[in-house]
C-alpha cells in the first residue's frame, strides 16, 4: 500500500471534546514560575508582576485549565506559606527541587493570574508530608465566603470573593520513589479517601483526581490503580495518568509512533478502572484526567541532587523542540481526541520554561516554541464531537511497537464545522484520500501544515518565528473525495464547512 485513506461519517461517534483537554501546568519548578508567568520589574509586568506577554500567548495557545502548584513541588509544600502579606512569607527549603522558595508568588496570585489568562484553575492539595486536616482547610480557605476560620482568614489577604475551584488533585505521583512522602497503593488510597471525603464536606460539589501511576512503565502499574480505586472509588471523579516520550531514549521511529504508547497507556487505565467498578458493583465510571504530558529529553536531565541546594530557582530542564517534536505533539493530541469519551482532562507540562510551549528571557522577549502550534490550534478547532475515523495506511518499522500506520488522524464536527487533524509520522510523502461522503456536499476553507525540509528545525530566542505554521492550498472535493498530500514527519488540521441540514 502507498496511499492512504481517511473516511469518516457522521455516525460514528467517540464523544463530547471536553474544553479541559487543552489544560496546560504550573509548577514551581526552575523558571515555570519566577521569571515565567511572574515577573515584577520587567517590561511587560503588570501591576501585579504578571507578564503580559506570557499571558498574550497562554491566551493565544487556548489554554484552559492549569494546574498548580506541582508536580513534586507540592508533596513538600505549605499553602499557608503563600498567602498574606508578602513581606511575612517565609522562604523555605524545597525539597523537590533543592532550591530556596521565596513564596513572594502563592495561592492568591496564581488565582489572579488564571483569572487574567481567561483559564480554570487545578489545584493540588499535599498528600506527601501533610494530610487530610490542611486539604480540609485550604478548601475552605479557597471555596467558602466566610463565617469560618479559615475563609475569613482569606477575606483578611484582601480577598473578599472565594476562588471557587471545582478541580482538587489529591496529591501528586504518590507511586514515585522520589516523591517526598511517597506510599504504597494502599497507604495514599486510604489517605485519599479521607482526604476526598473530608474535602466534600467542606464543599461538596468539588472534582476529586486521584493519582494513578507516574508513567506506564512503574513496576506497580495497573496494580496500582486498582488498589487506590478500590479504597477511593467512591470519592473521585477522575484518576491520572503522566506520560512523557522522550527523542533519544528508543529509535527515531518509535519516538515518532509515541502516540501509539499513549494509546495503550489510556485504554489499559480505562480497563482497569472499569474492574473496579464491576469489581465494587458501582455505576458512575471514573473518567480519566492526562494531567502531565509532553516531550521531554529526559535523558539529557541531572537530578537536582547532584548539584546541592540552590538559592534562586535555575533554569531546569527549558528543552528545545524541533519540527519531529511539534509533529508529535500534534499526535498525541490526536491520541487525546480518540479518548474523548473517557479522558475528559490534559495538562501539558509545563506552561512556560520547562519542557513548554512558550519560553521566556529574565527581562527579555518571550516566544513561542514549535510545539506551540499543534497545541493552540487543536484547541482552537476541536470543538464538539469527536468522531472515529475509519483509516488505513501504509505502515512503517519501528524498535519498540513493531509496524505502525504511518499517518494518523483525528476529527471532529461541530455544527456545520468539520475539521480533520492529521499526521504522517514517515519520511516520505504520502497521499491521504478522504472519503466524507457521508457528509454530503462538503467545502474546504482552510488547510494548514507544519513541515519543514529539515525536521530538526526549532524556534530560538534569536529566531522565534523559524517554524510555523504554513497555509497550503485545500483539497477539492468532488462527490465527497479529495486526495491531501501530507510531506515527511508533518502535522497538519484541515477546516470544512458542511451543507446545512433542513
Amino acid at each position: 500500500m502507498t496511499v492512504a485513506q481517511l473516511t469518516l461519517d457522521p455516525a460514528f461517534v467517540i464523544g463530547a471534546v471536553d474544553p479541559r483537554l487543552f489544560g496546560s501546568f504550573v509548577e514551581h519548578m526552575g523558571r515555570c514560575v519566577y521569571s515565567g508567568v511572574f515577573e515584577p520589574g520587567h517590561p511587560a509586568a503588570d501591576d501585579a508582576g504578571l507578564r503580559t506577554d506570557v499571558l498574550d500567548l497562554t491566551r493565544e495557545l487556548g489554554v484552559t485549565t492549569v494546574r498548580y502548584p506541582g508536580g513534586n513541588f507540592v508533596s513538600g509544600y505549605r499553602w499557608e506559606d503563600g498567602v498574606g502579606p508578602v513581606g511575612d512569607r517565609p522562604q523555605r527549603l524545597d525539597l523537590a527541587w533543592r532550591t530556596v522558595e521565596s513564596n513572594a508568588f502563592g495561592l492568591n496570585e496564581f488565582m489572579g493570574w488564571a483569572r487574567a489568562a481567561g483559564v480554570e484553575p487545578m489545584l493540588a492539595v499535599n498528600l506527601g508530608t501533610r494530610g487530610v486536616a490542611e486539604a480540609a482547610e485550604l478548601v475552605e480557605y479557597t471555596n467558602l465566603p466566610g463565617g469560618t476560620a479559615a475563609a475569613d482568614l482569606r477575606r483578611k489577604h484582601g480577598v473578599g470573593q472565594p476562588h471557587d475551584v471545582r478541580l482538587w488533585c489529591l496529591g501528586n505521583e504518590m507511586d514515585g520513589p522520589w516523591q517526598v512522602g511517597n506510599r504504597t497503593a494502599d497507604e495514599y488510597g486510604r489517605v485519599a479517601a479521607r482526604a476526598g471525603h473530608a474535602m466534600r464536606r467542606v464543599d461538596p460539589g468539588i472534582e476529586l483526581v486521584a493519582c494513578g501511576s507516574s508513567h506506564s512503565d512503574m513496576p506497580t502499574f495497573a496494580a496500582w490503580e486498582a488498589t487506590v480505586l478500590e479504597h477511593a472509588y467512591d470519592q473521585v471523579d477522575y484518576v491520572s495518568l503522566h506520560s512523557y516520550y522522550d527523542p533519544e531514549k528508543h529509535d527515531a521511529a518509535s519516538f515518532r509512533a509515541a502516540a501509539v504508547d499513549l494509546d495503550a497507556f489510556i485504554d489499559a487505565v480505562v480497563a482497569t478502572a472499569d474492574f473496579v467498578r464491576a469489581k465494587l458493583r458501582r455505576t458512575k465510571r471514573i473518567r480519566l484526567a492526562l494531567d502531565e504530558w509532553n516531550v521531554w529529553y529526559q535523558s539529557r536531565f541531572t537530578e537536582p541532587e547532584d548539584r546541592g541546594i540552590a538559592g534562586e530557582p535555575p533554569p531546569l530542564i527549558e528543552d528545545e523542540y524541533t519540527v519531529t517534536d511539534a509533529m508529535v505533539v500534534g499526535n498525541l493530541l490526536i491520541s487525546m481526541l480518540r479518548h474523548a469519551d473517557r479522558l475528559a482532562i490534559g495538562c501539558q507540562a509545563q506552561l512556560v520554561n520547562i519542557i513548554a510551549p512558550i519560553r521566556t528571557e529574565p527581562g527579555g522577549p518571550a516566544w513561542r516554541q514549535t510545539i506551540f502550534h499543534p497545541f493552540a490550534l487543536t484547541a482552537r478547532h476541536a470543538r464538539g464531537t469527536a468522531l472515529r475515523p475509519v483509516l488505513t495506511a501504509p505502515t512503517m518499522p519501528t524498535g519498540r511497537f513493531g509496524d505502525v500506520p504511518v499517518l494518523d488522524a483525528a476529527a471532529t464536527v461541530d455544527g456545520d464545522r468539520l475539521t480533520v487533524f492529521a499526521v504522517n509520522r514517515g519520511e516520505a510523502p504520502v497521499p491521504l484520500h478522504l472519503d466524507l461522503r457521508a457528509f454530503g456536499a462538503v467545502t474546504a476553507v482552510e488547510h494548514l501544515a507544519l513541515a519543514e525540509a529539515d525536521p530538526t528545525l526549532a524556534n530560538t530566542a534569536a529566531a522565534p518565528g523559524r517554524v510555523a505554521p504554513r497555509p497550503l492550498d485545500p483539497p477539492v472535493f468532488d462527490g465527497g473525495r479529495a486526495v491531501v498530500e501530507l510531506p515527511p514527519v508533518s502535522w497538519h488540521v484541515l477546516r470544512l464547512t458542511l451543507p446545512q441540514r433542513k
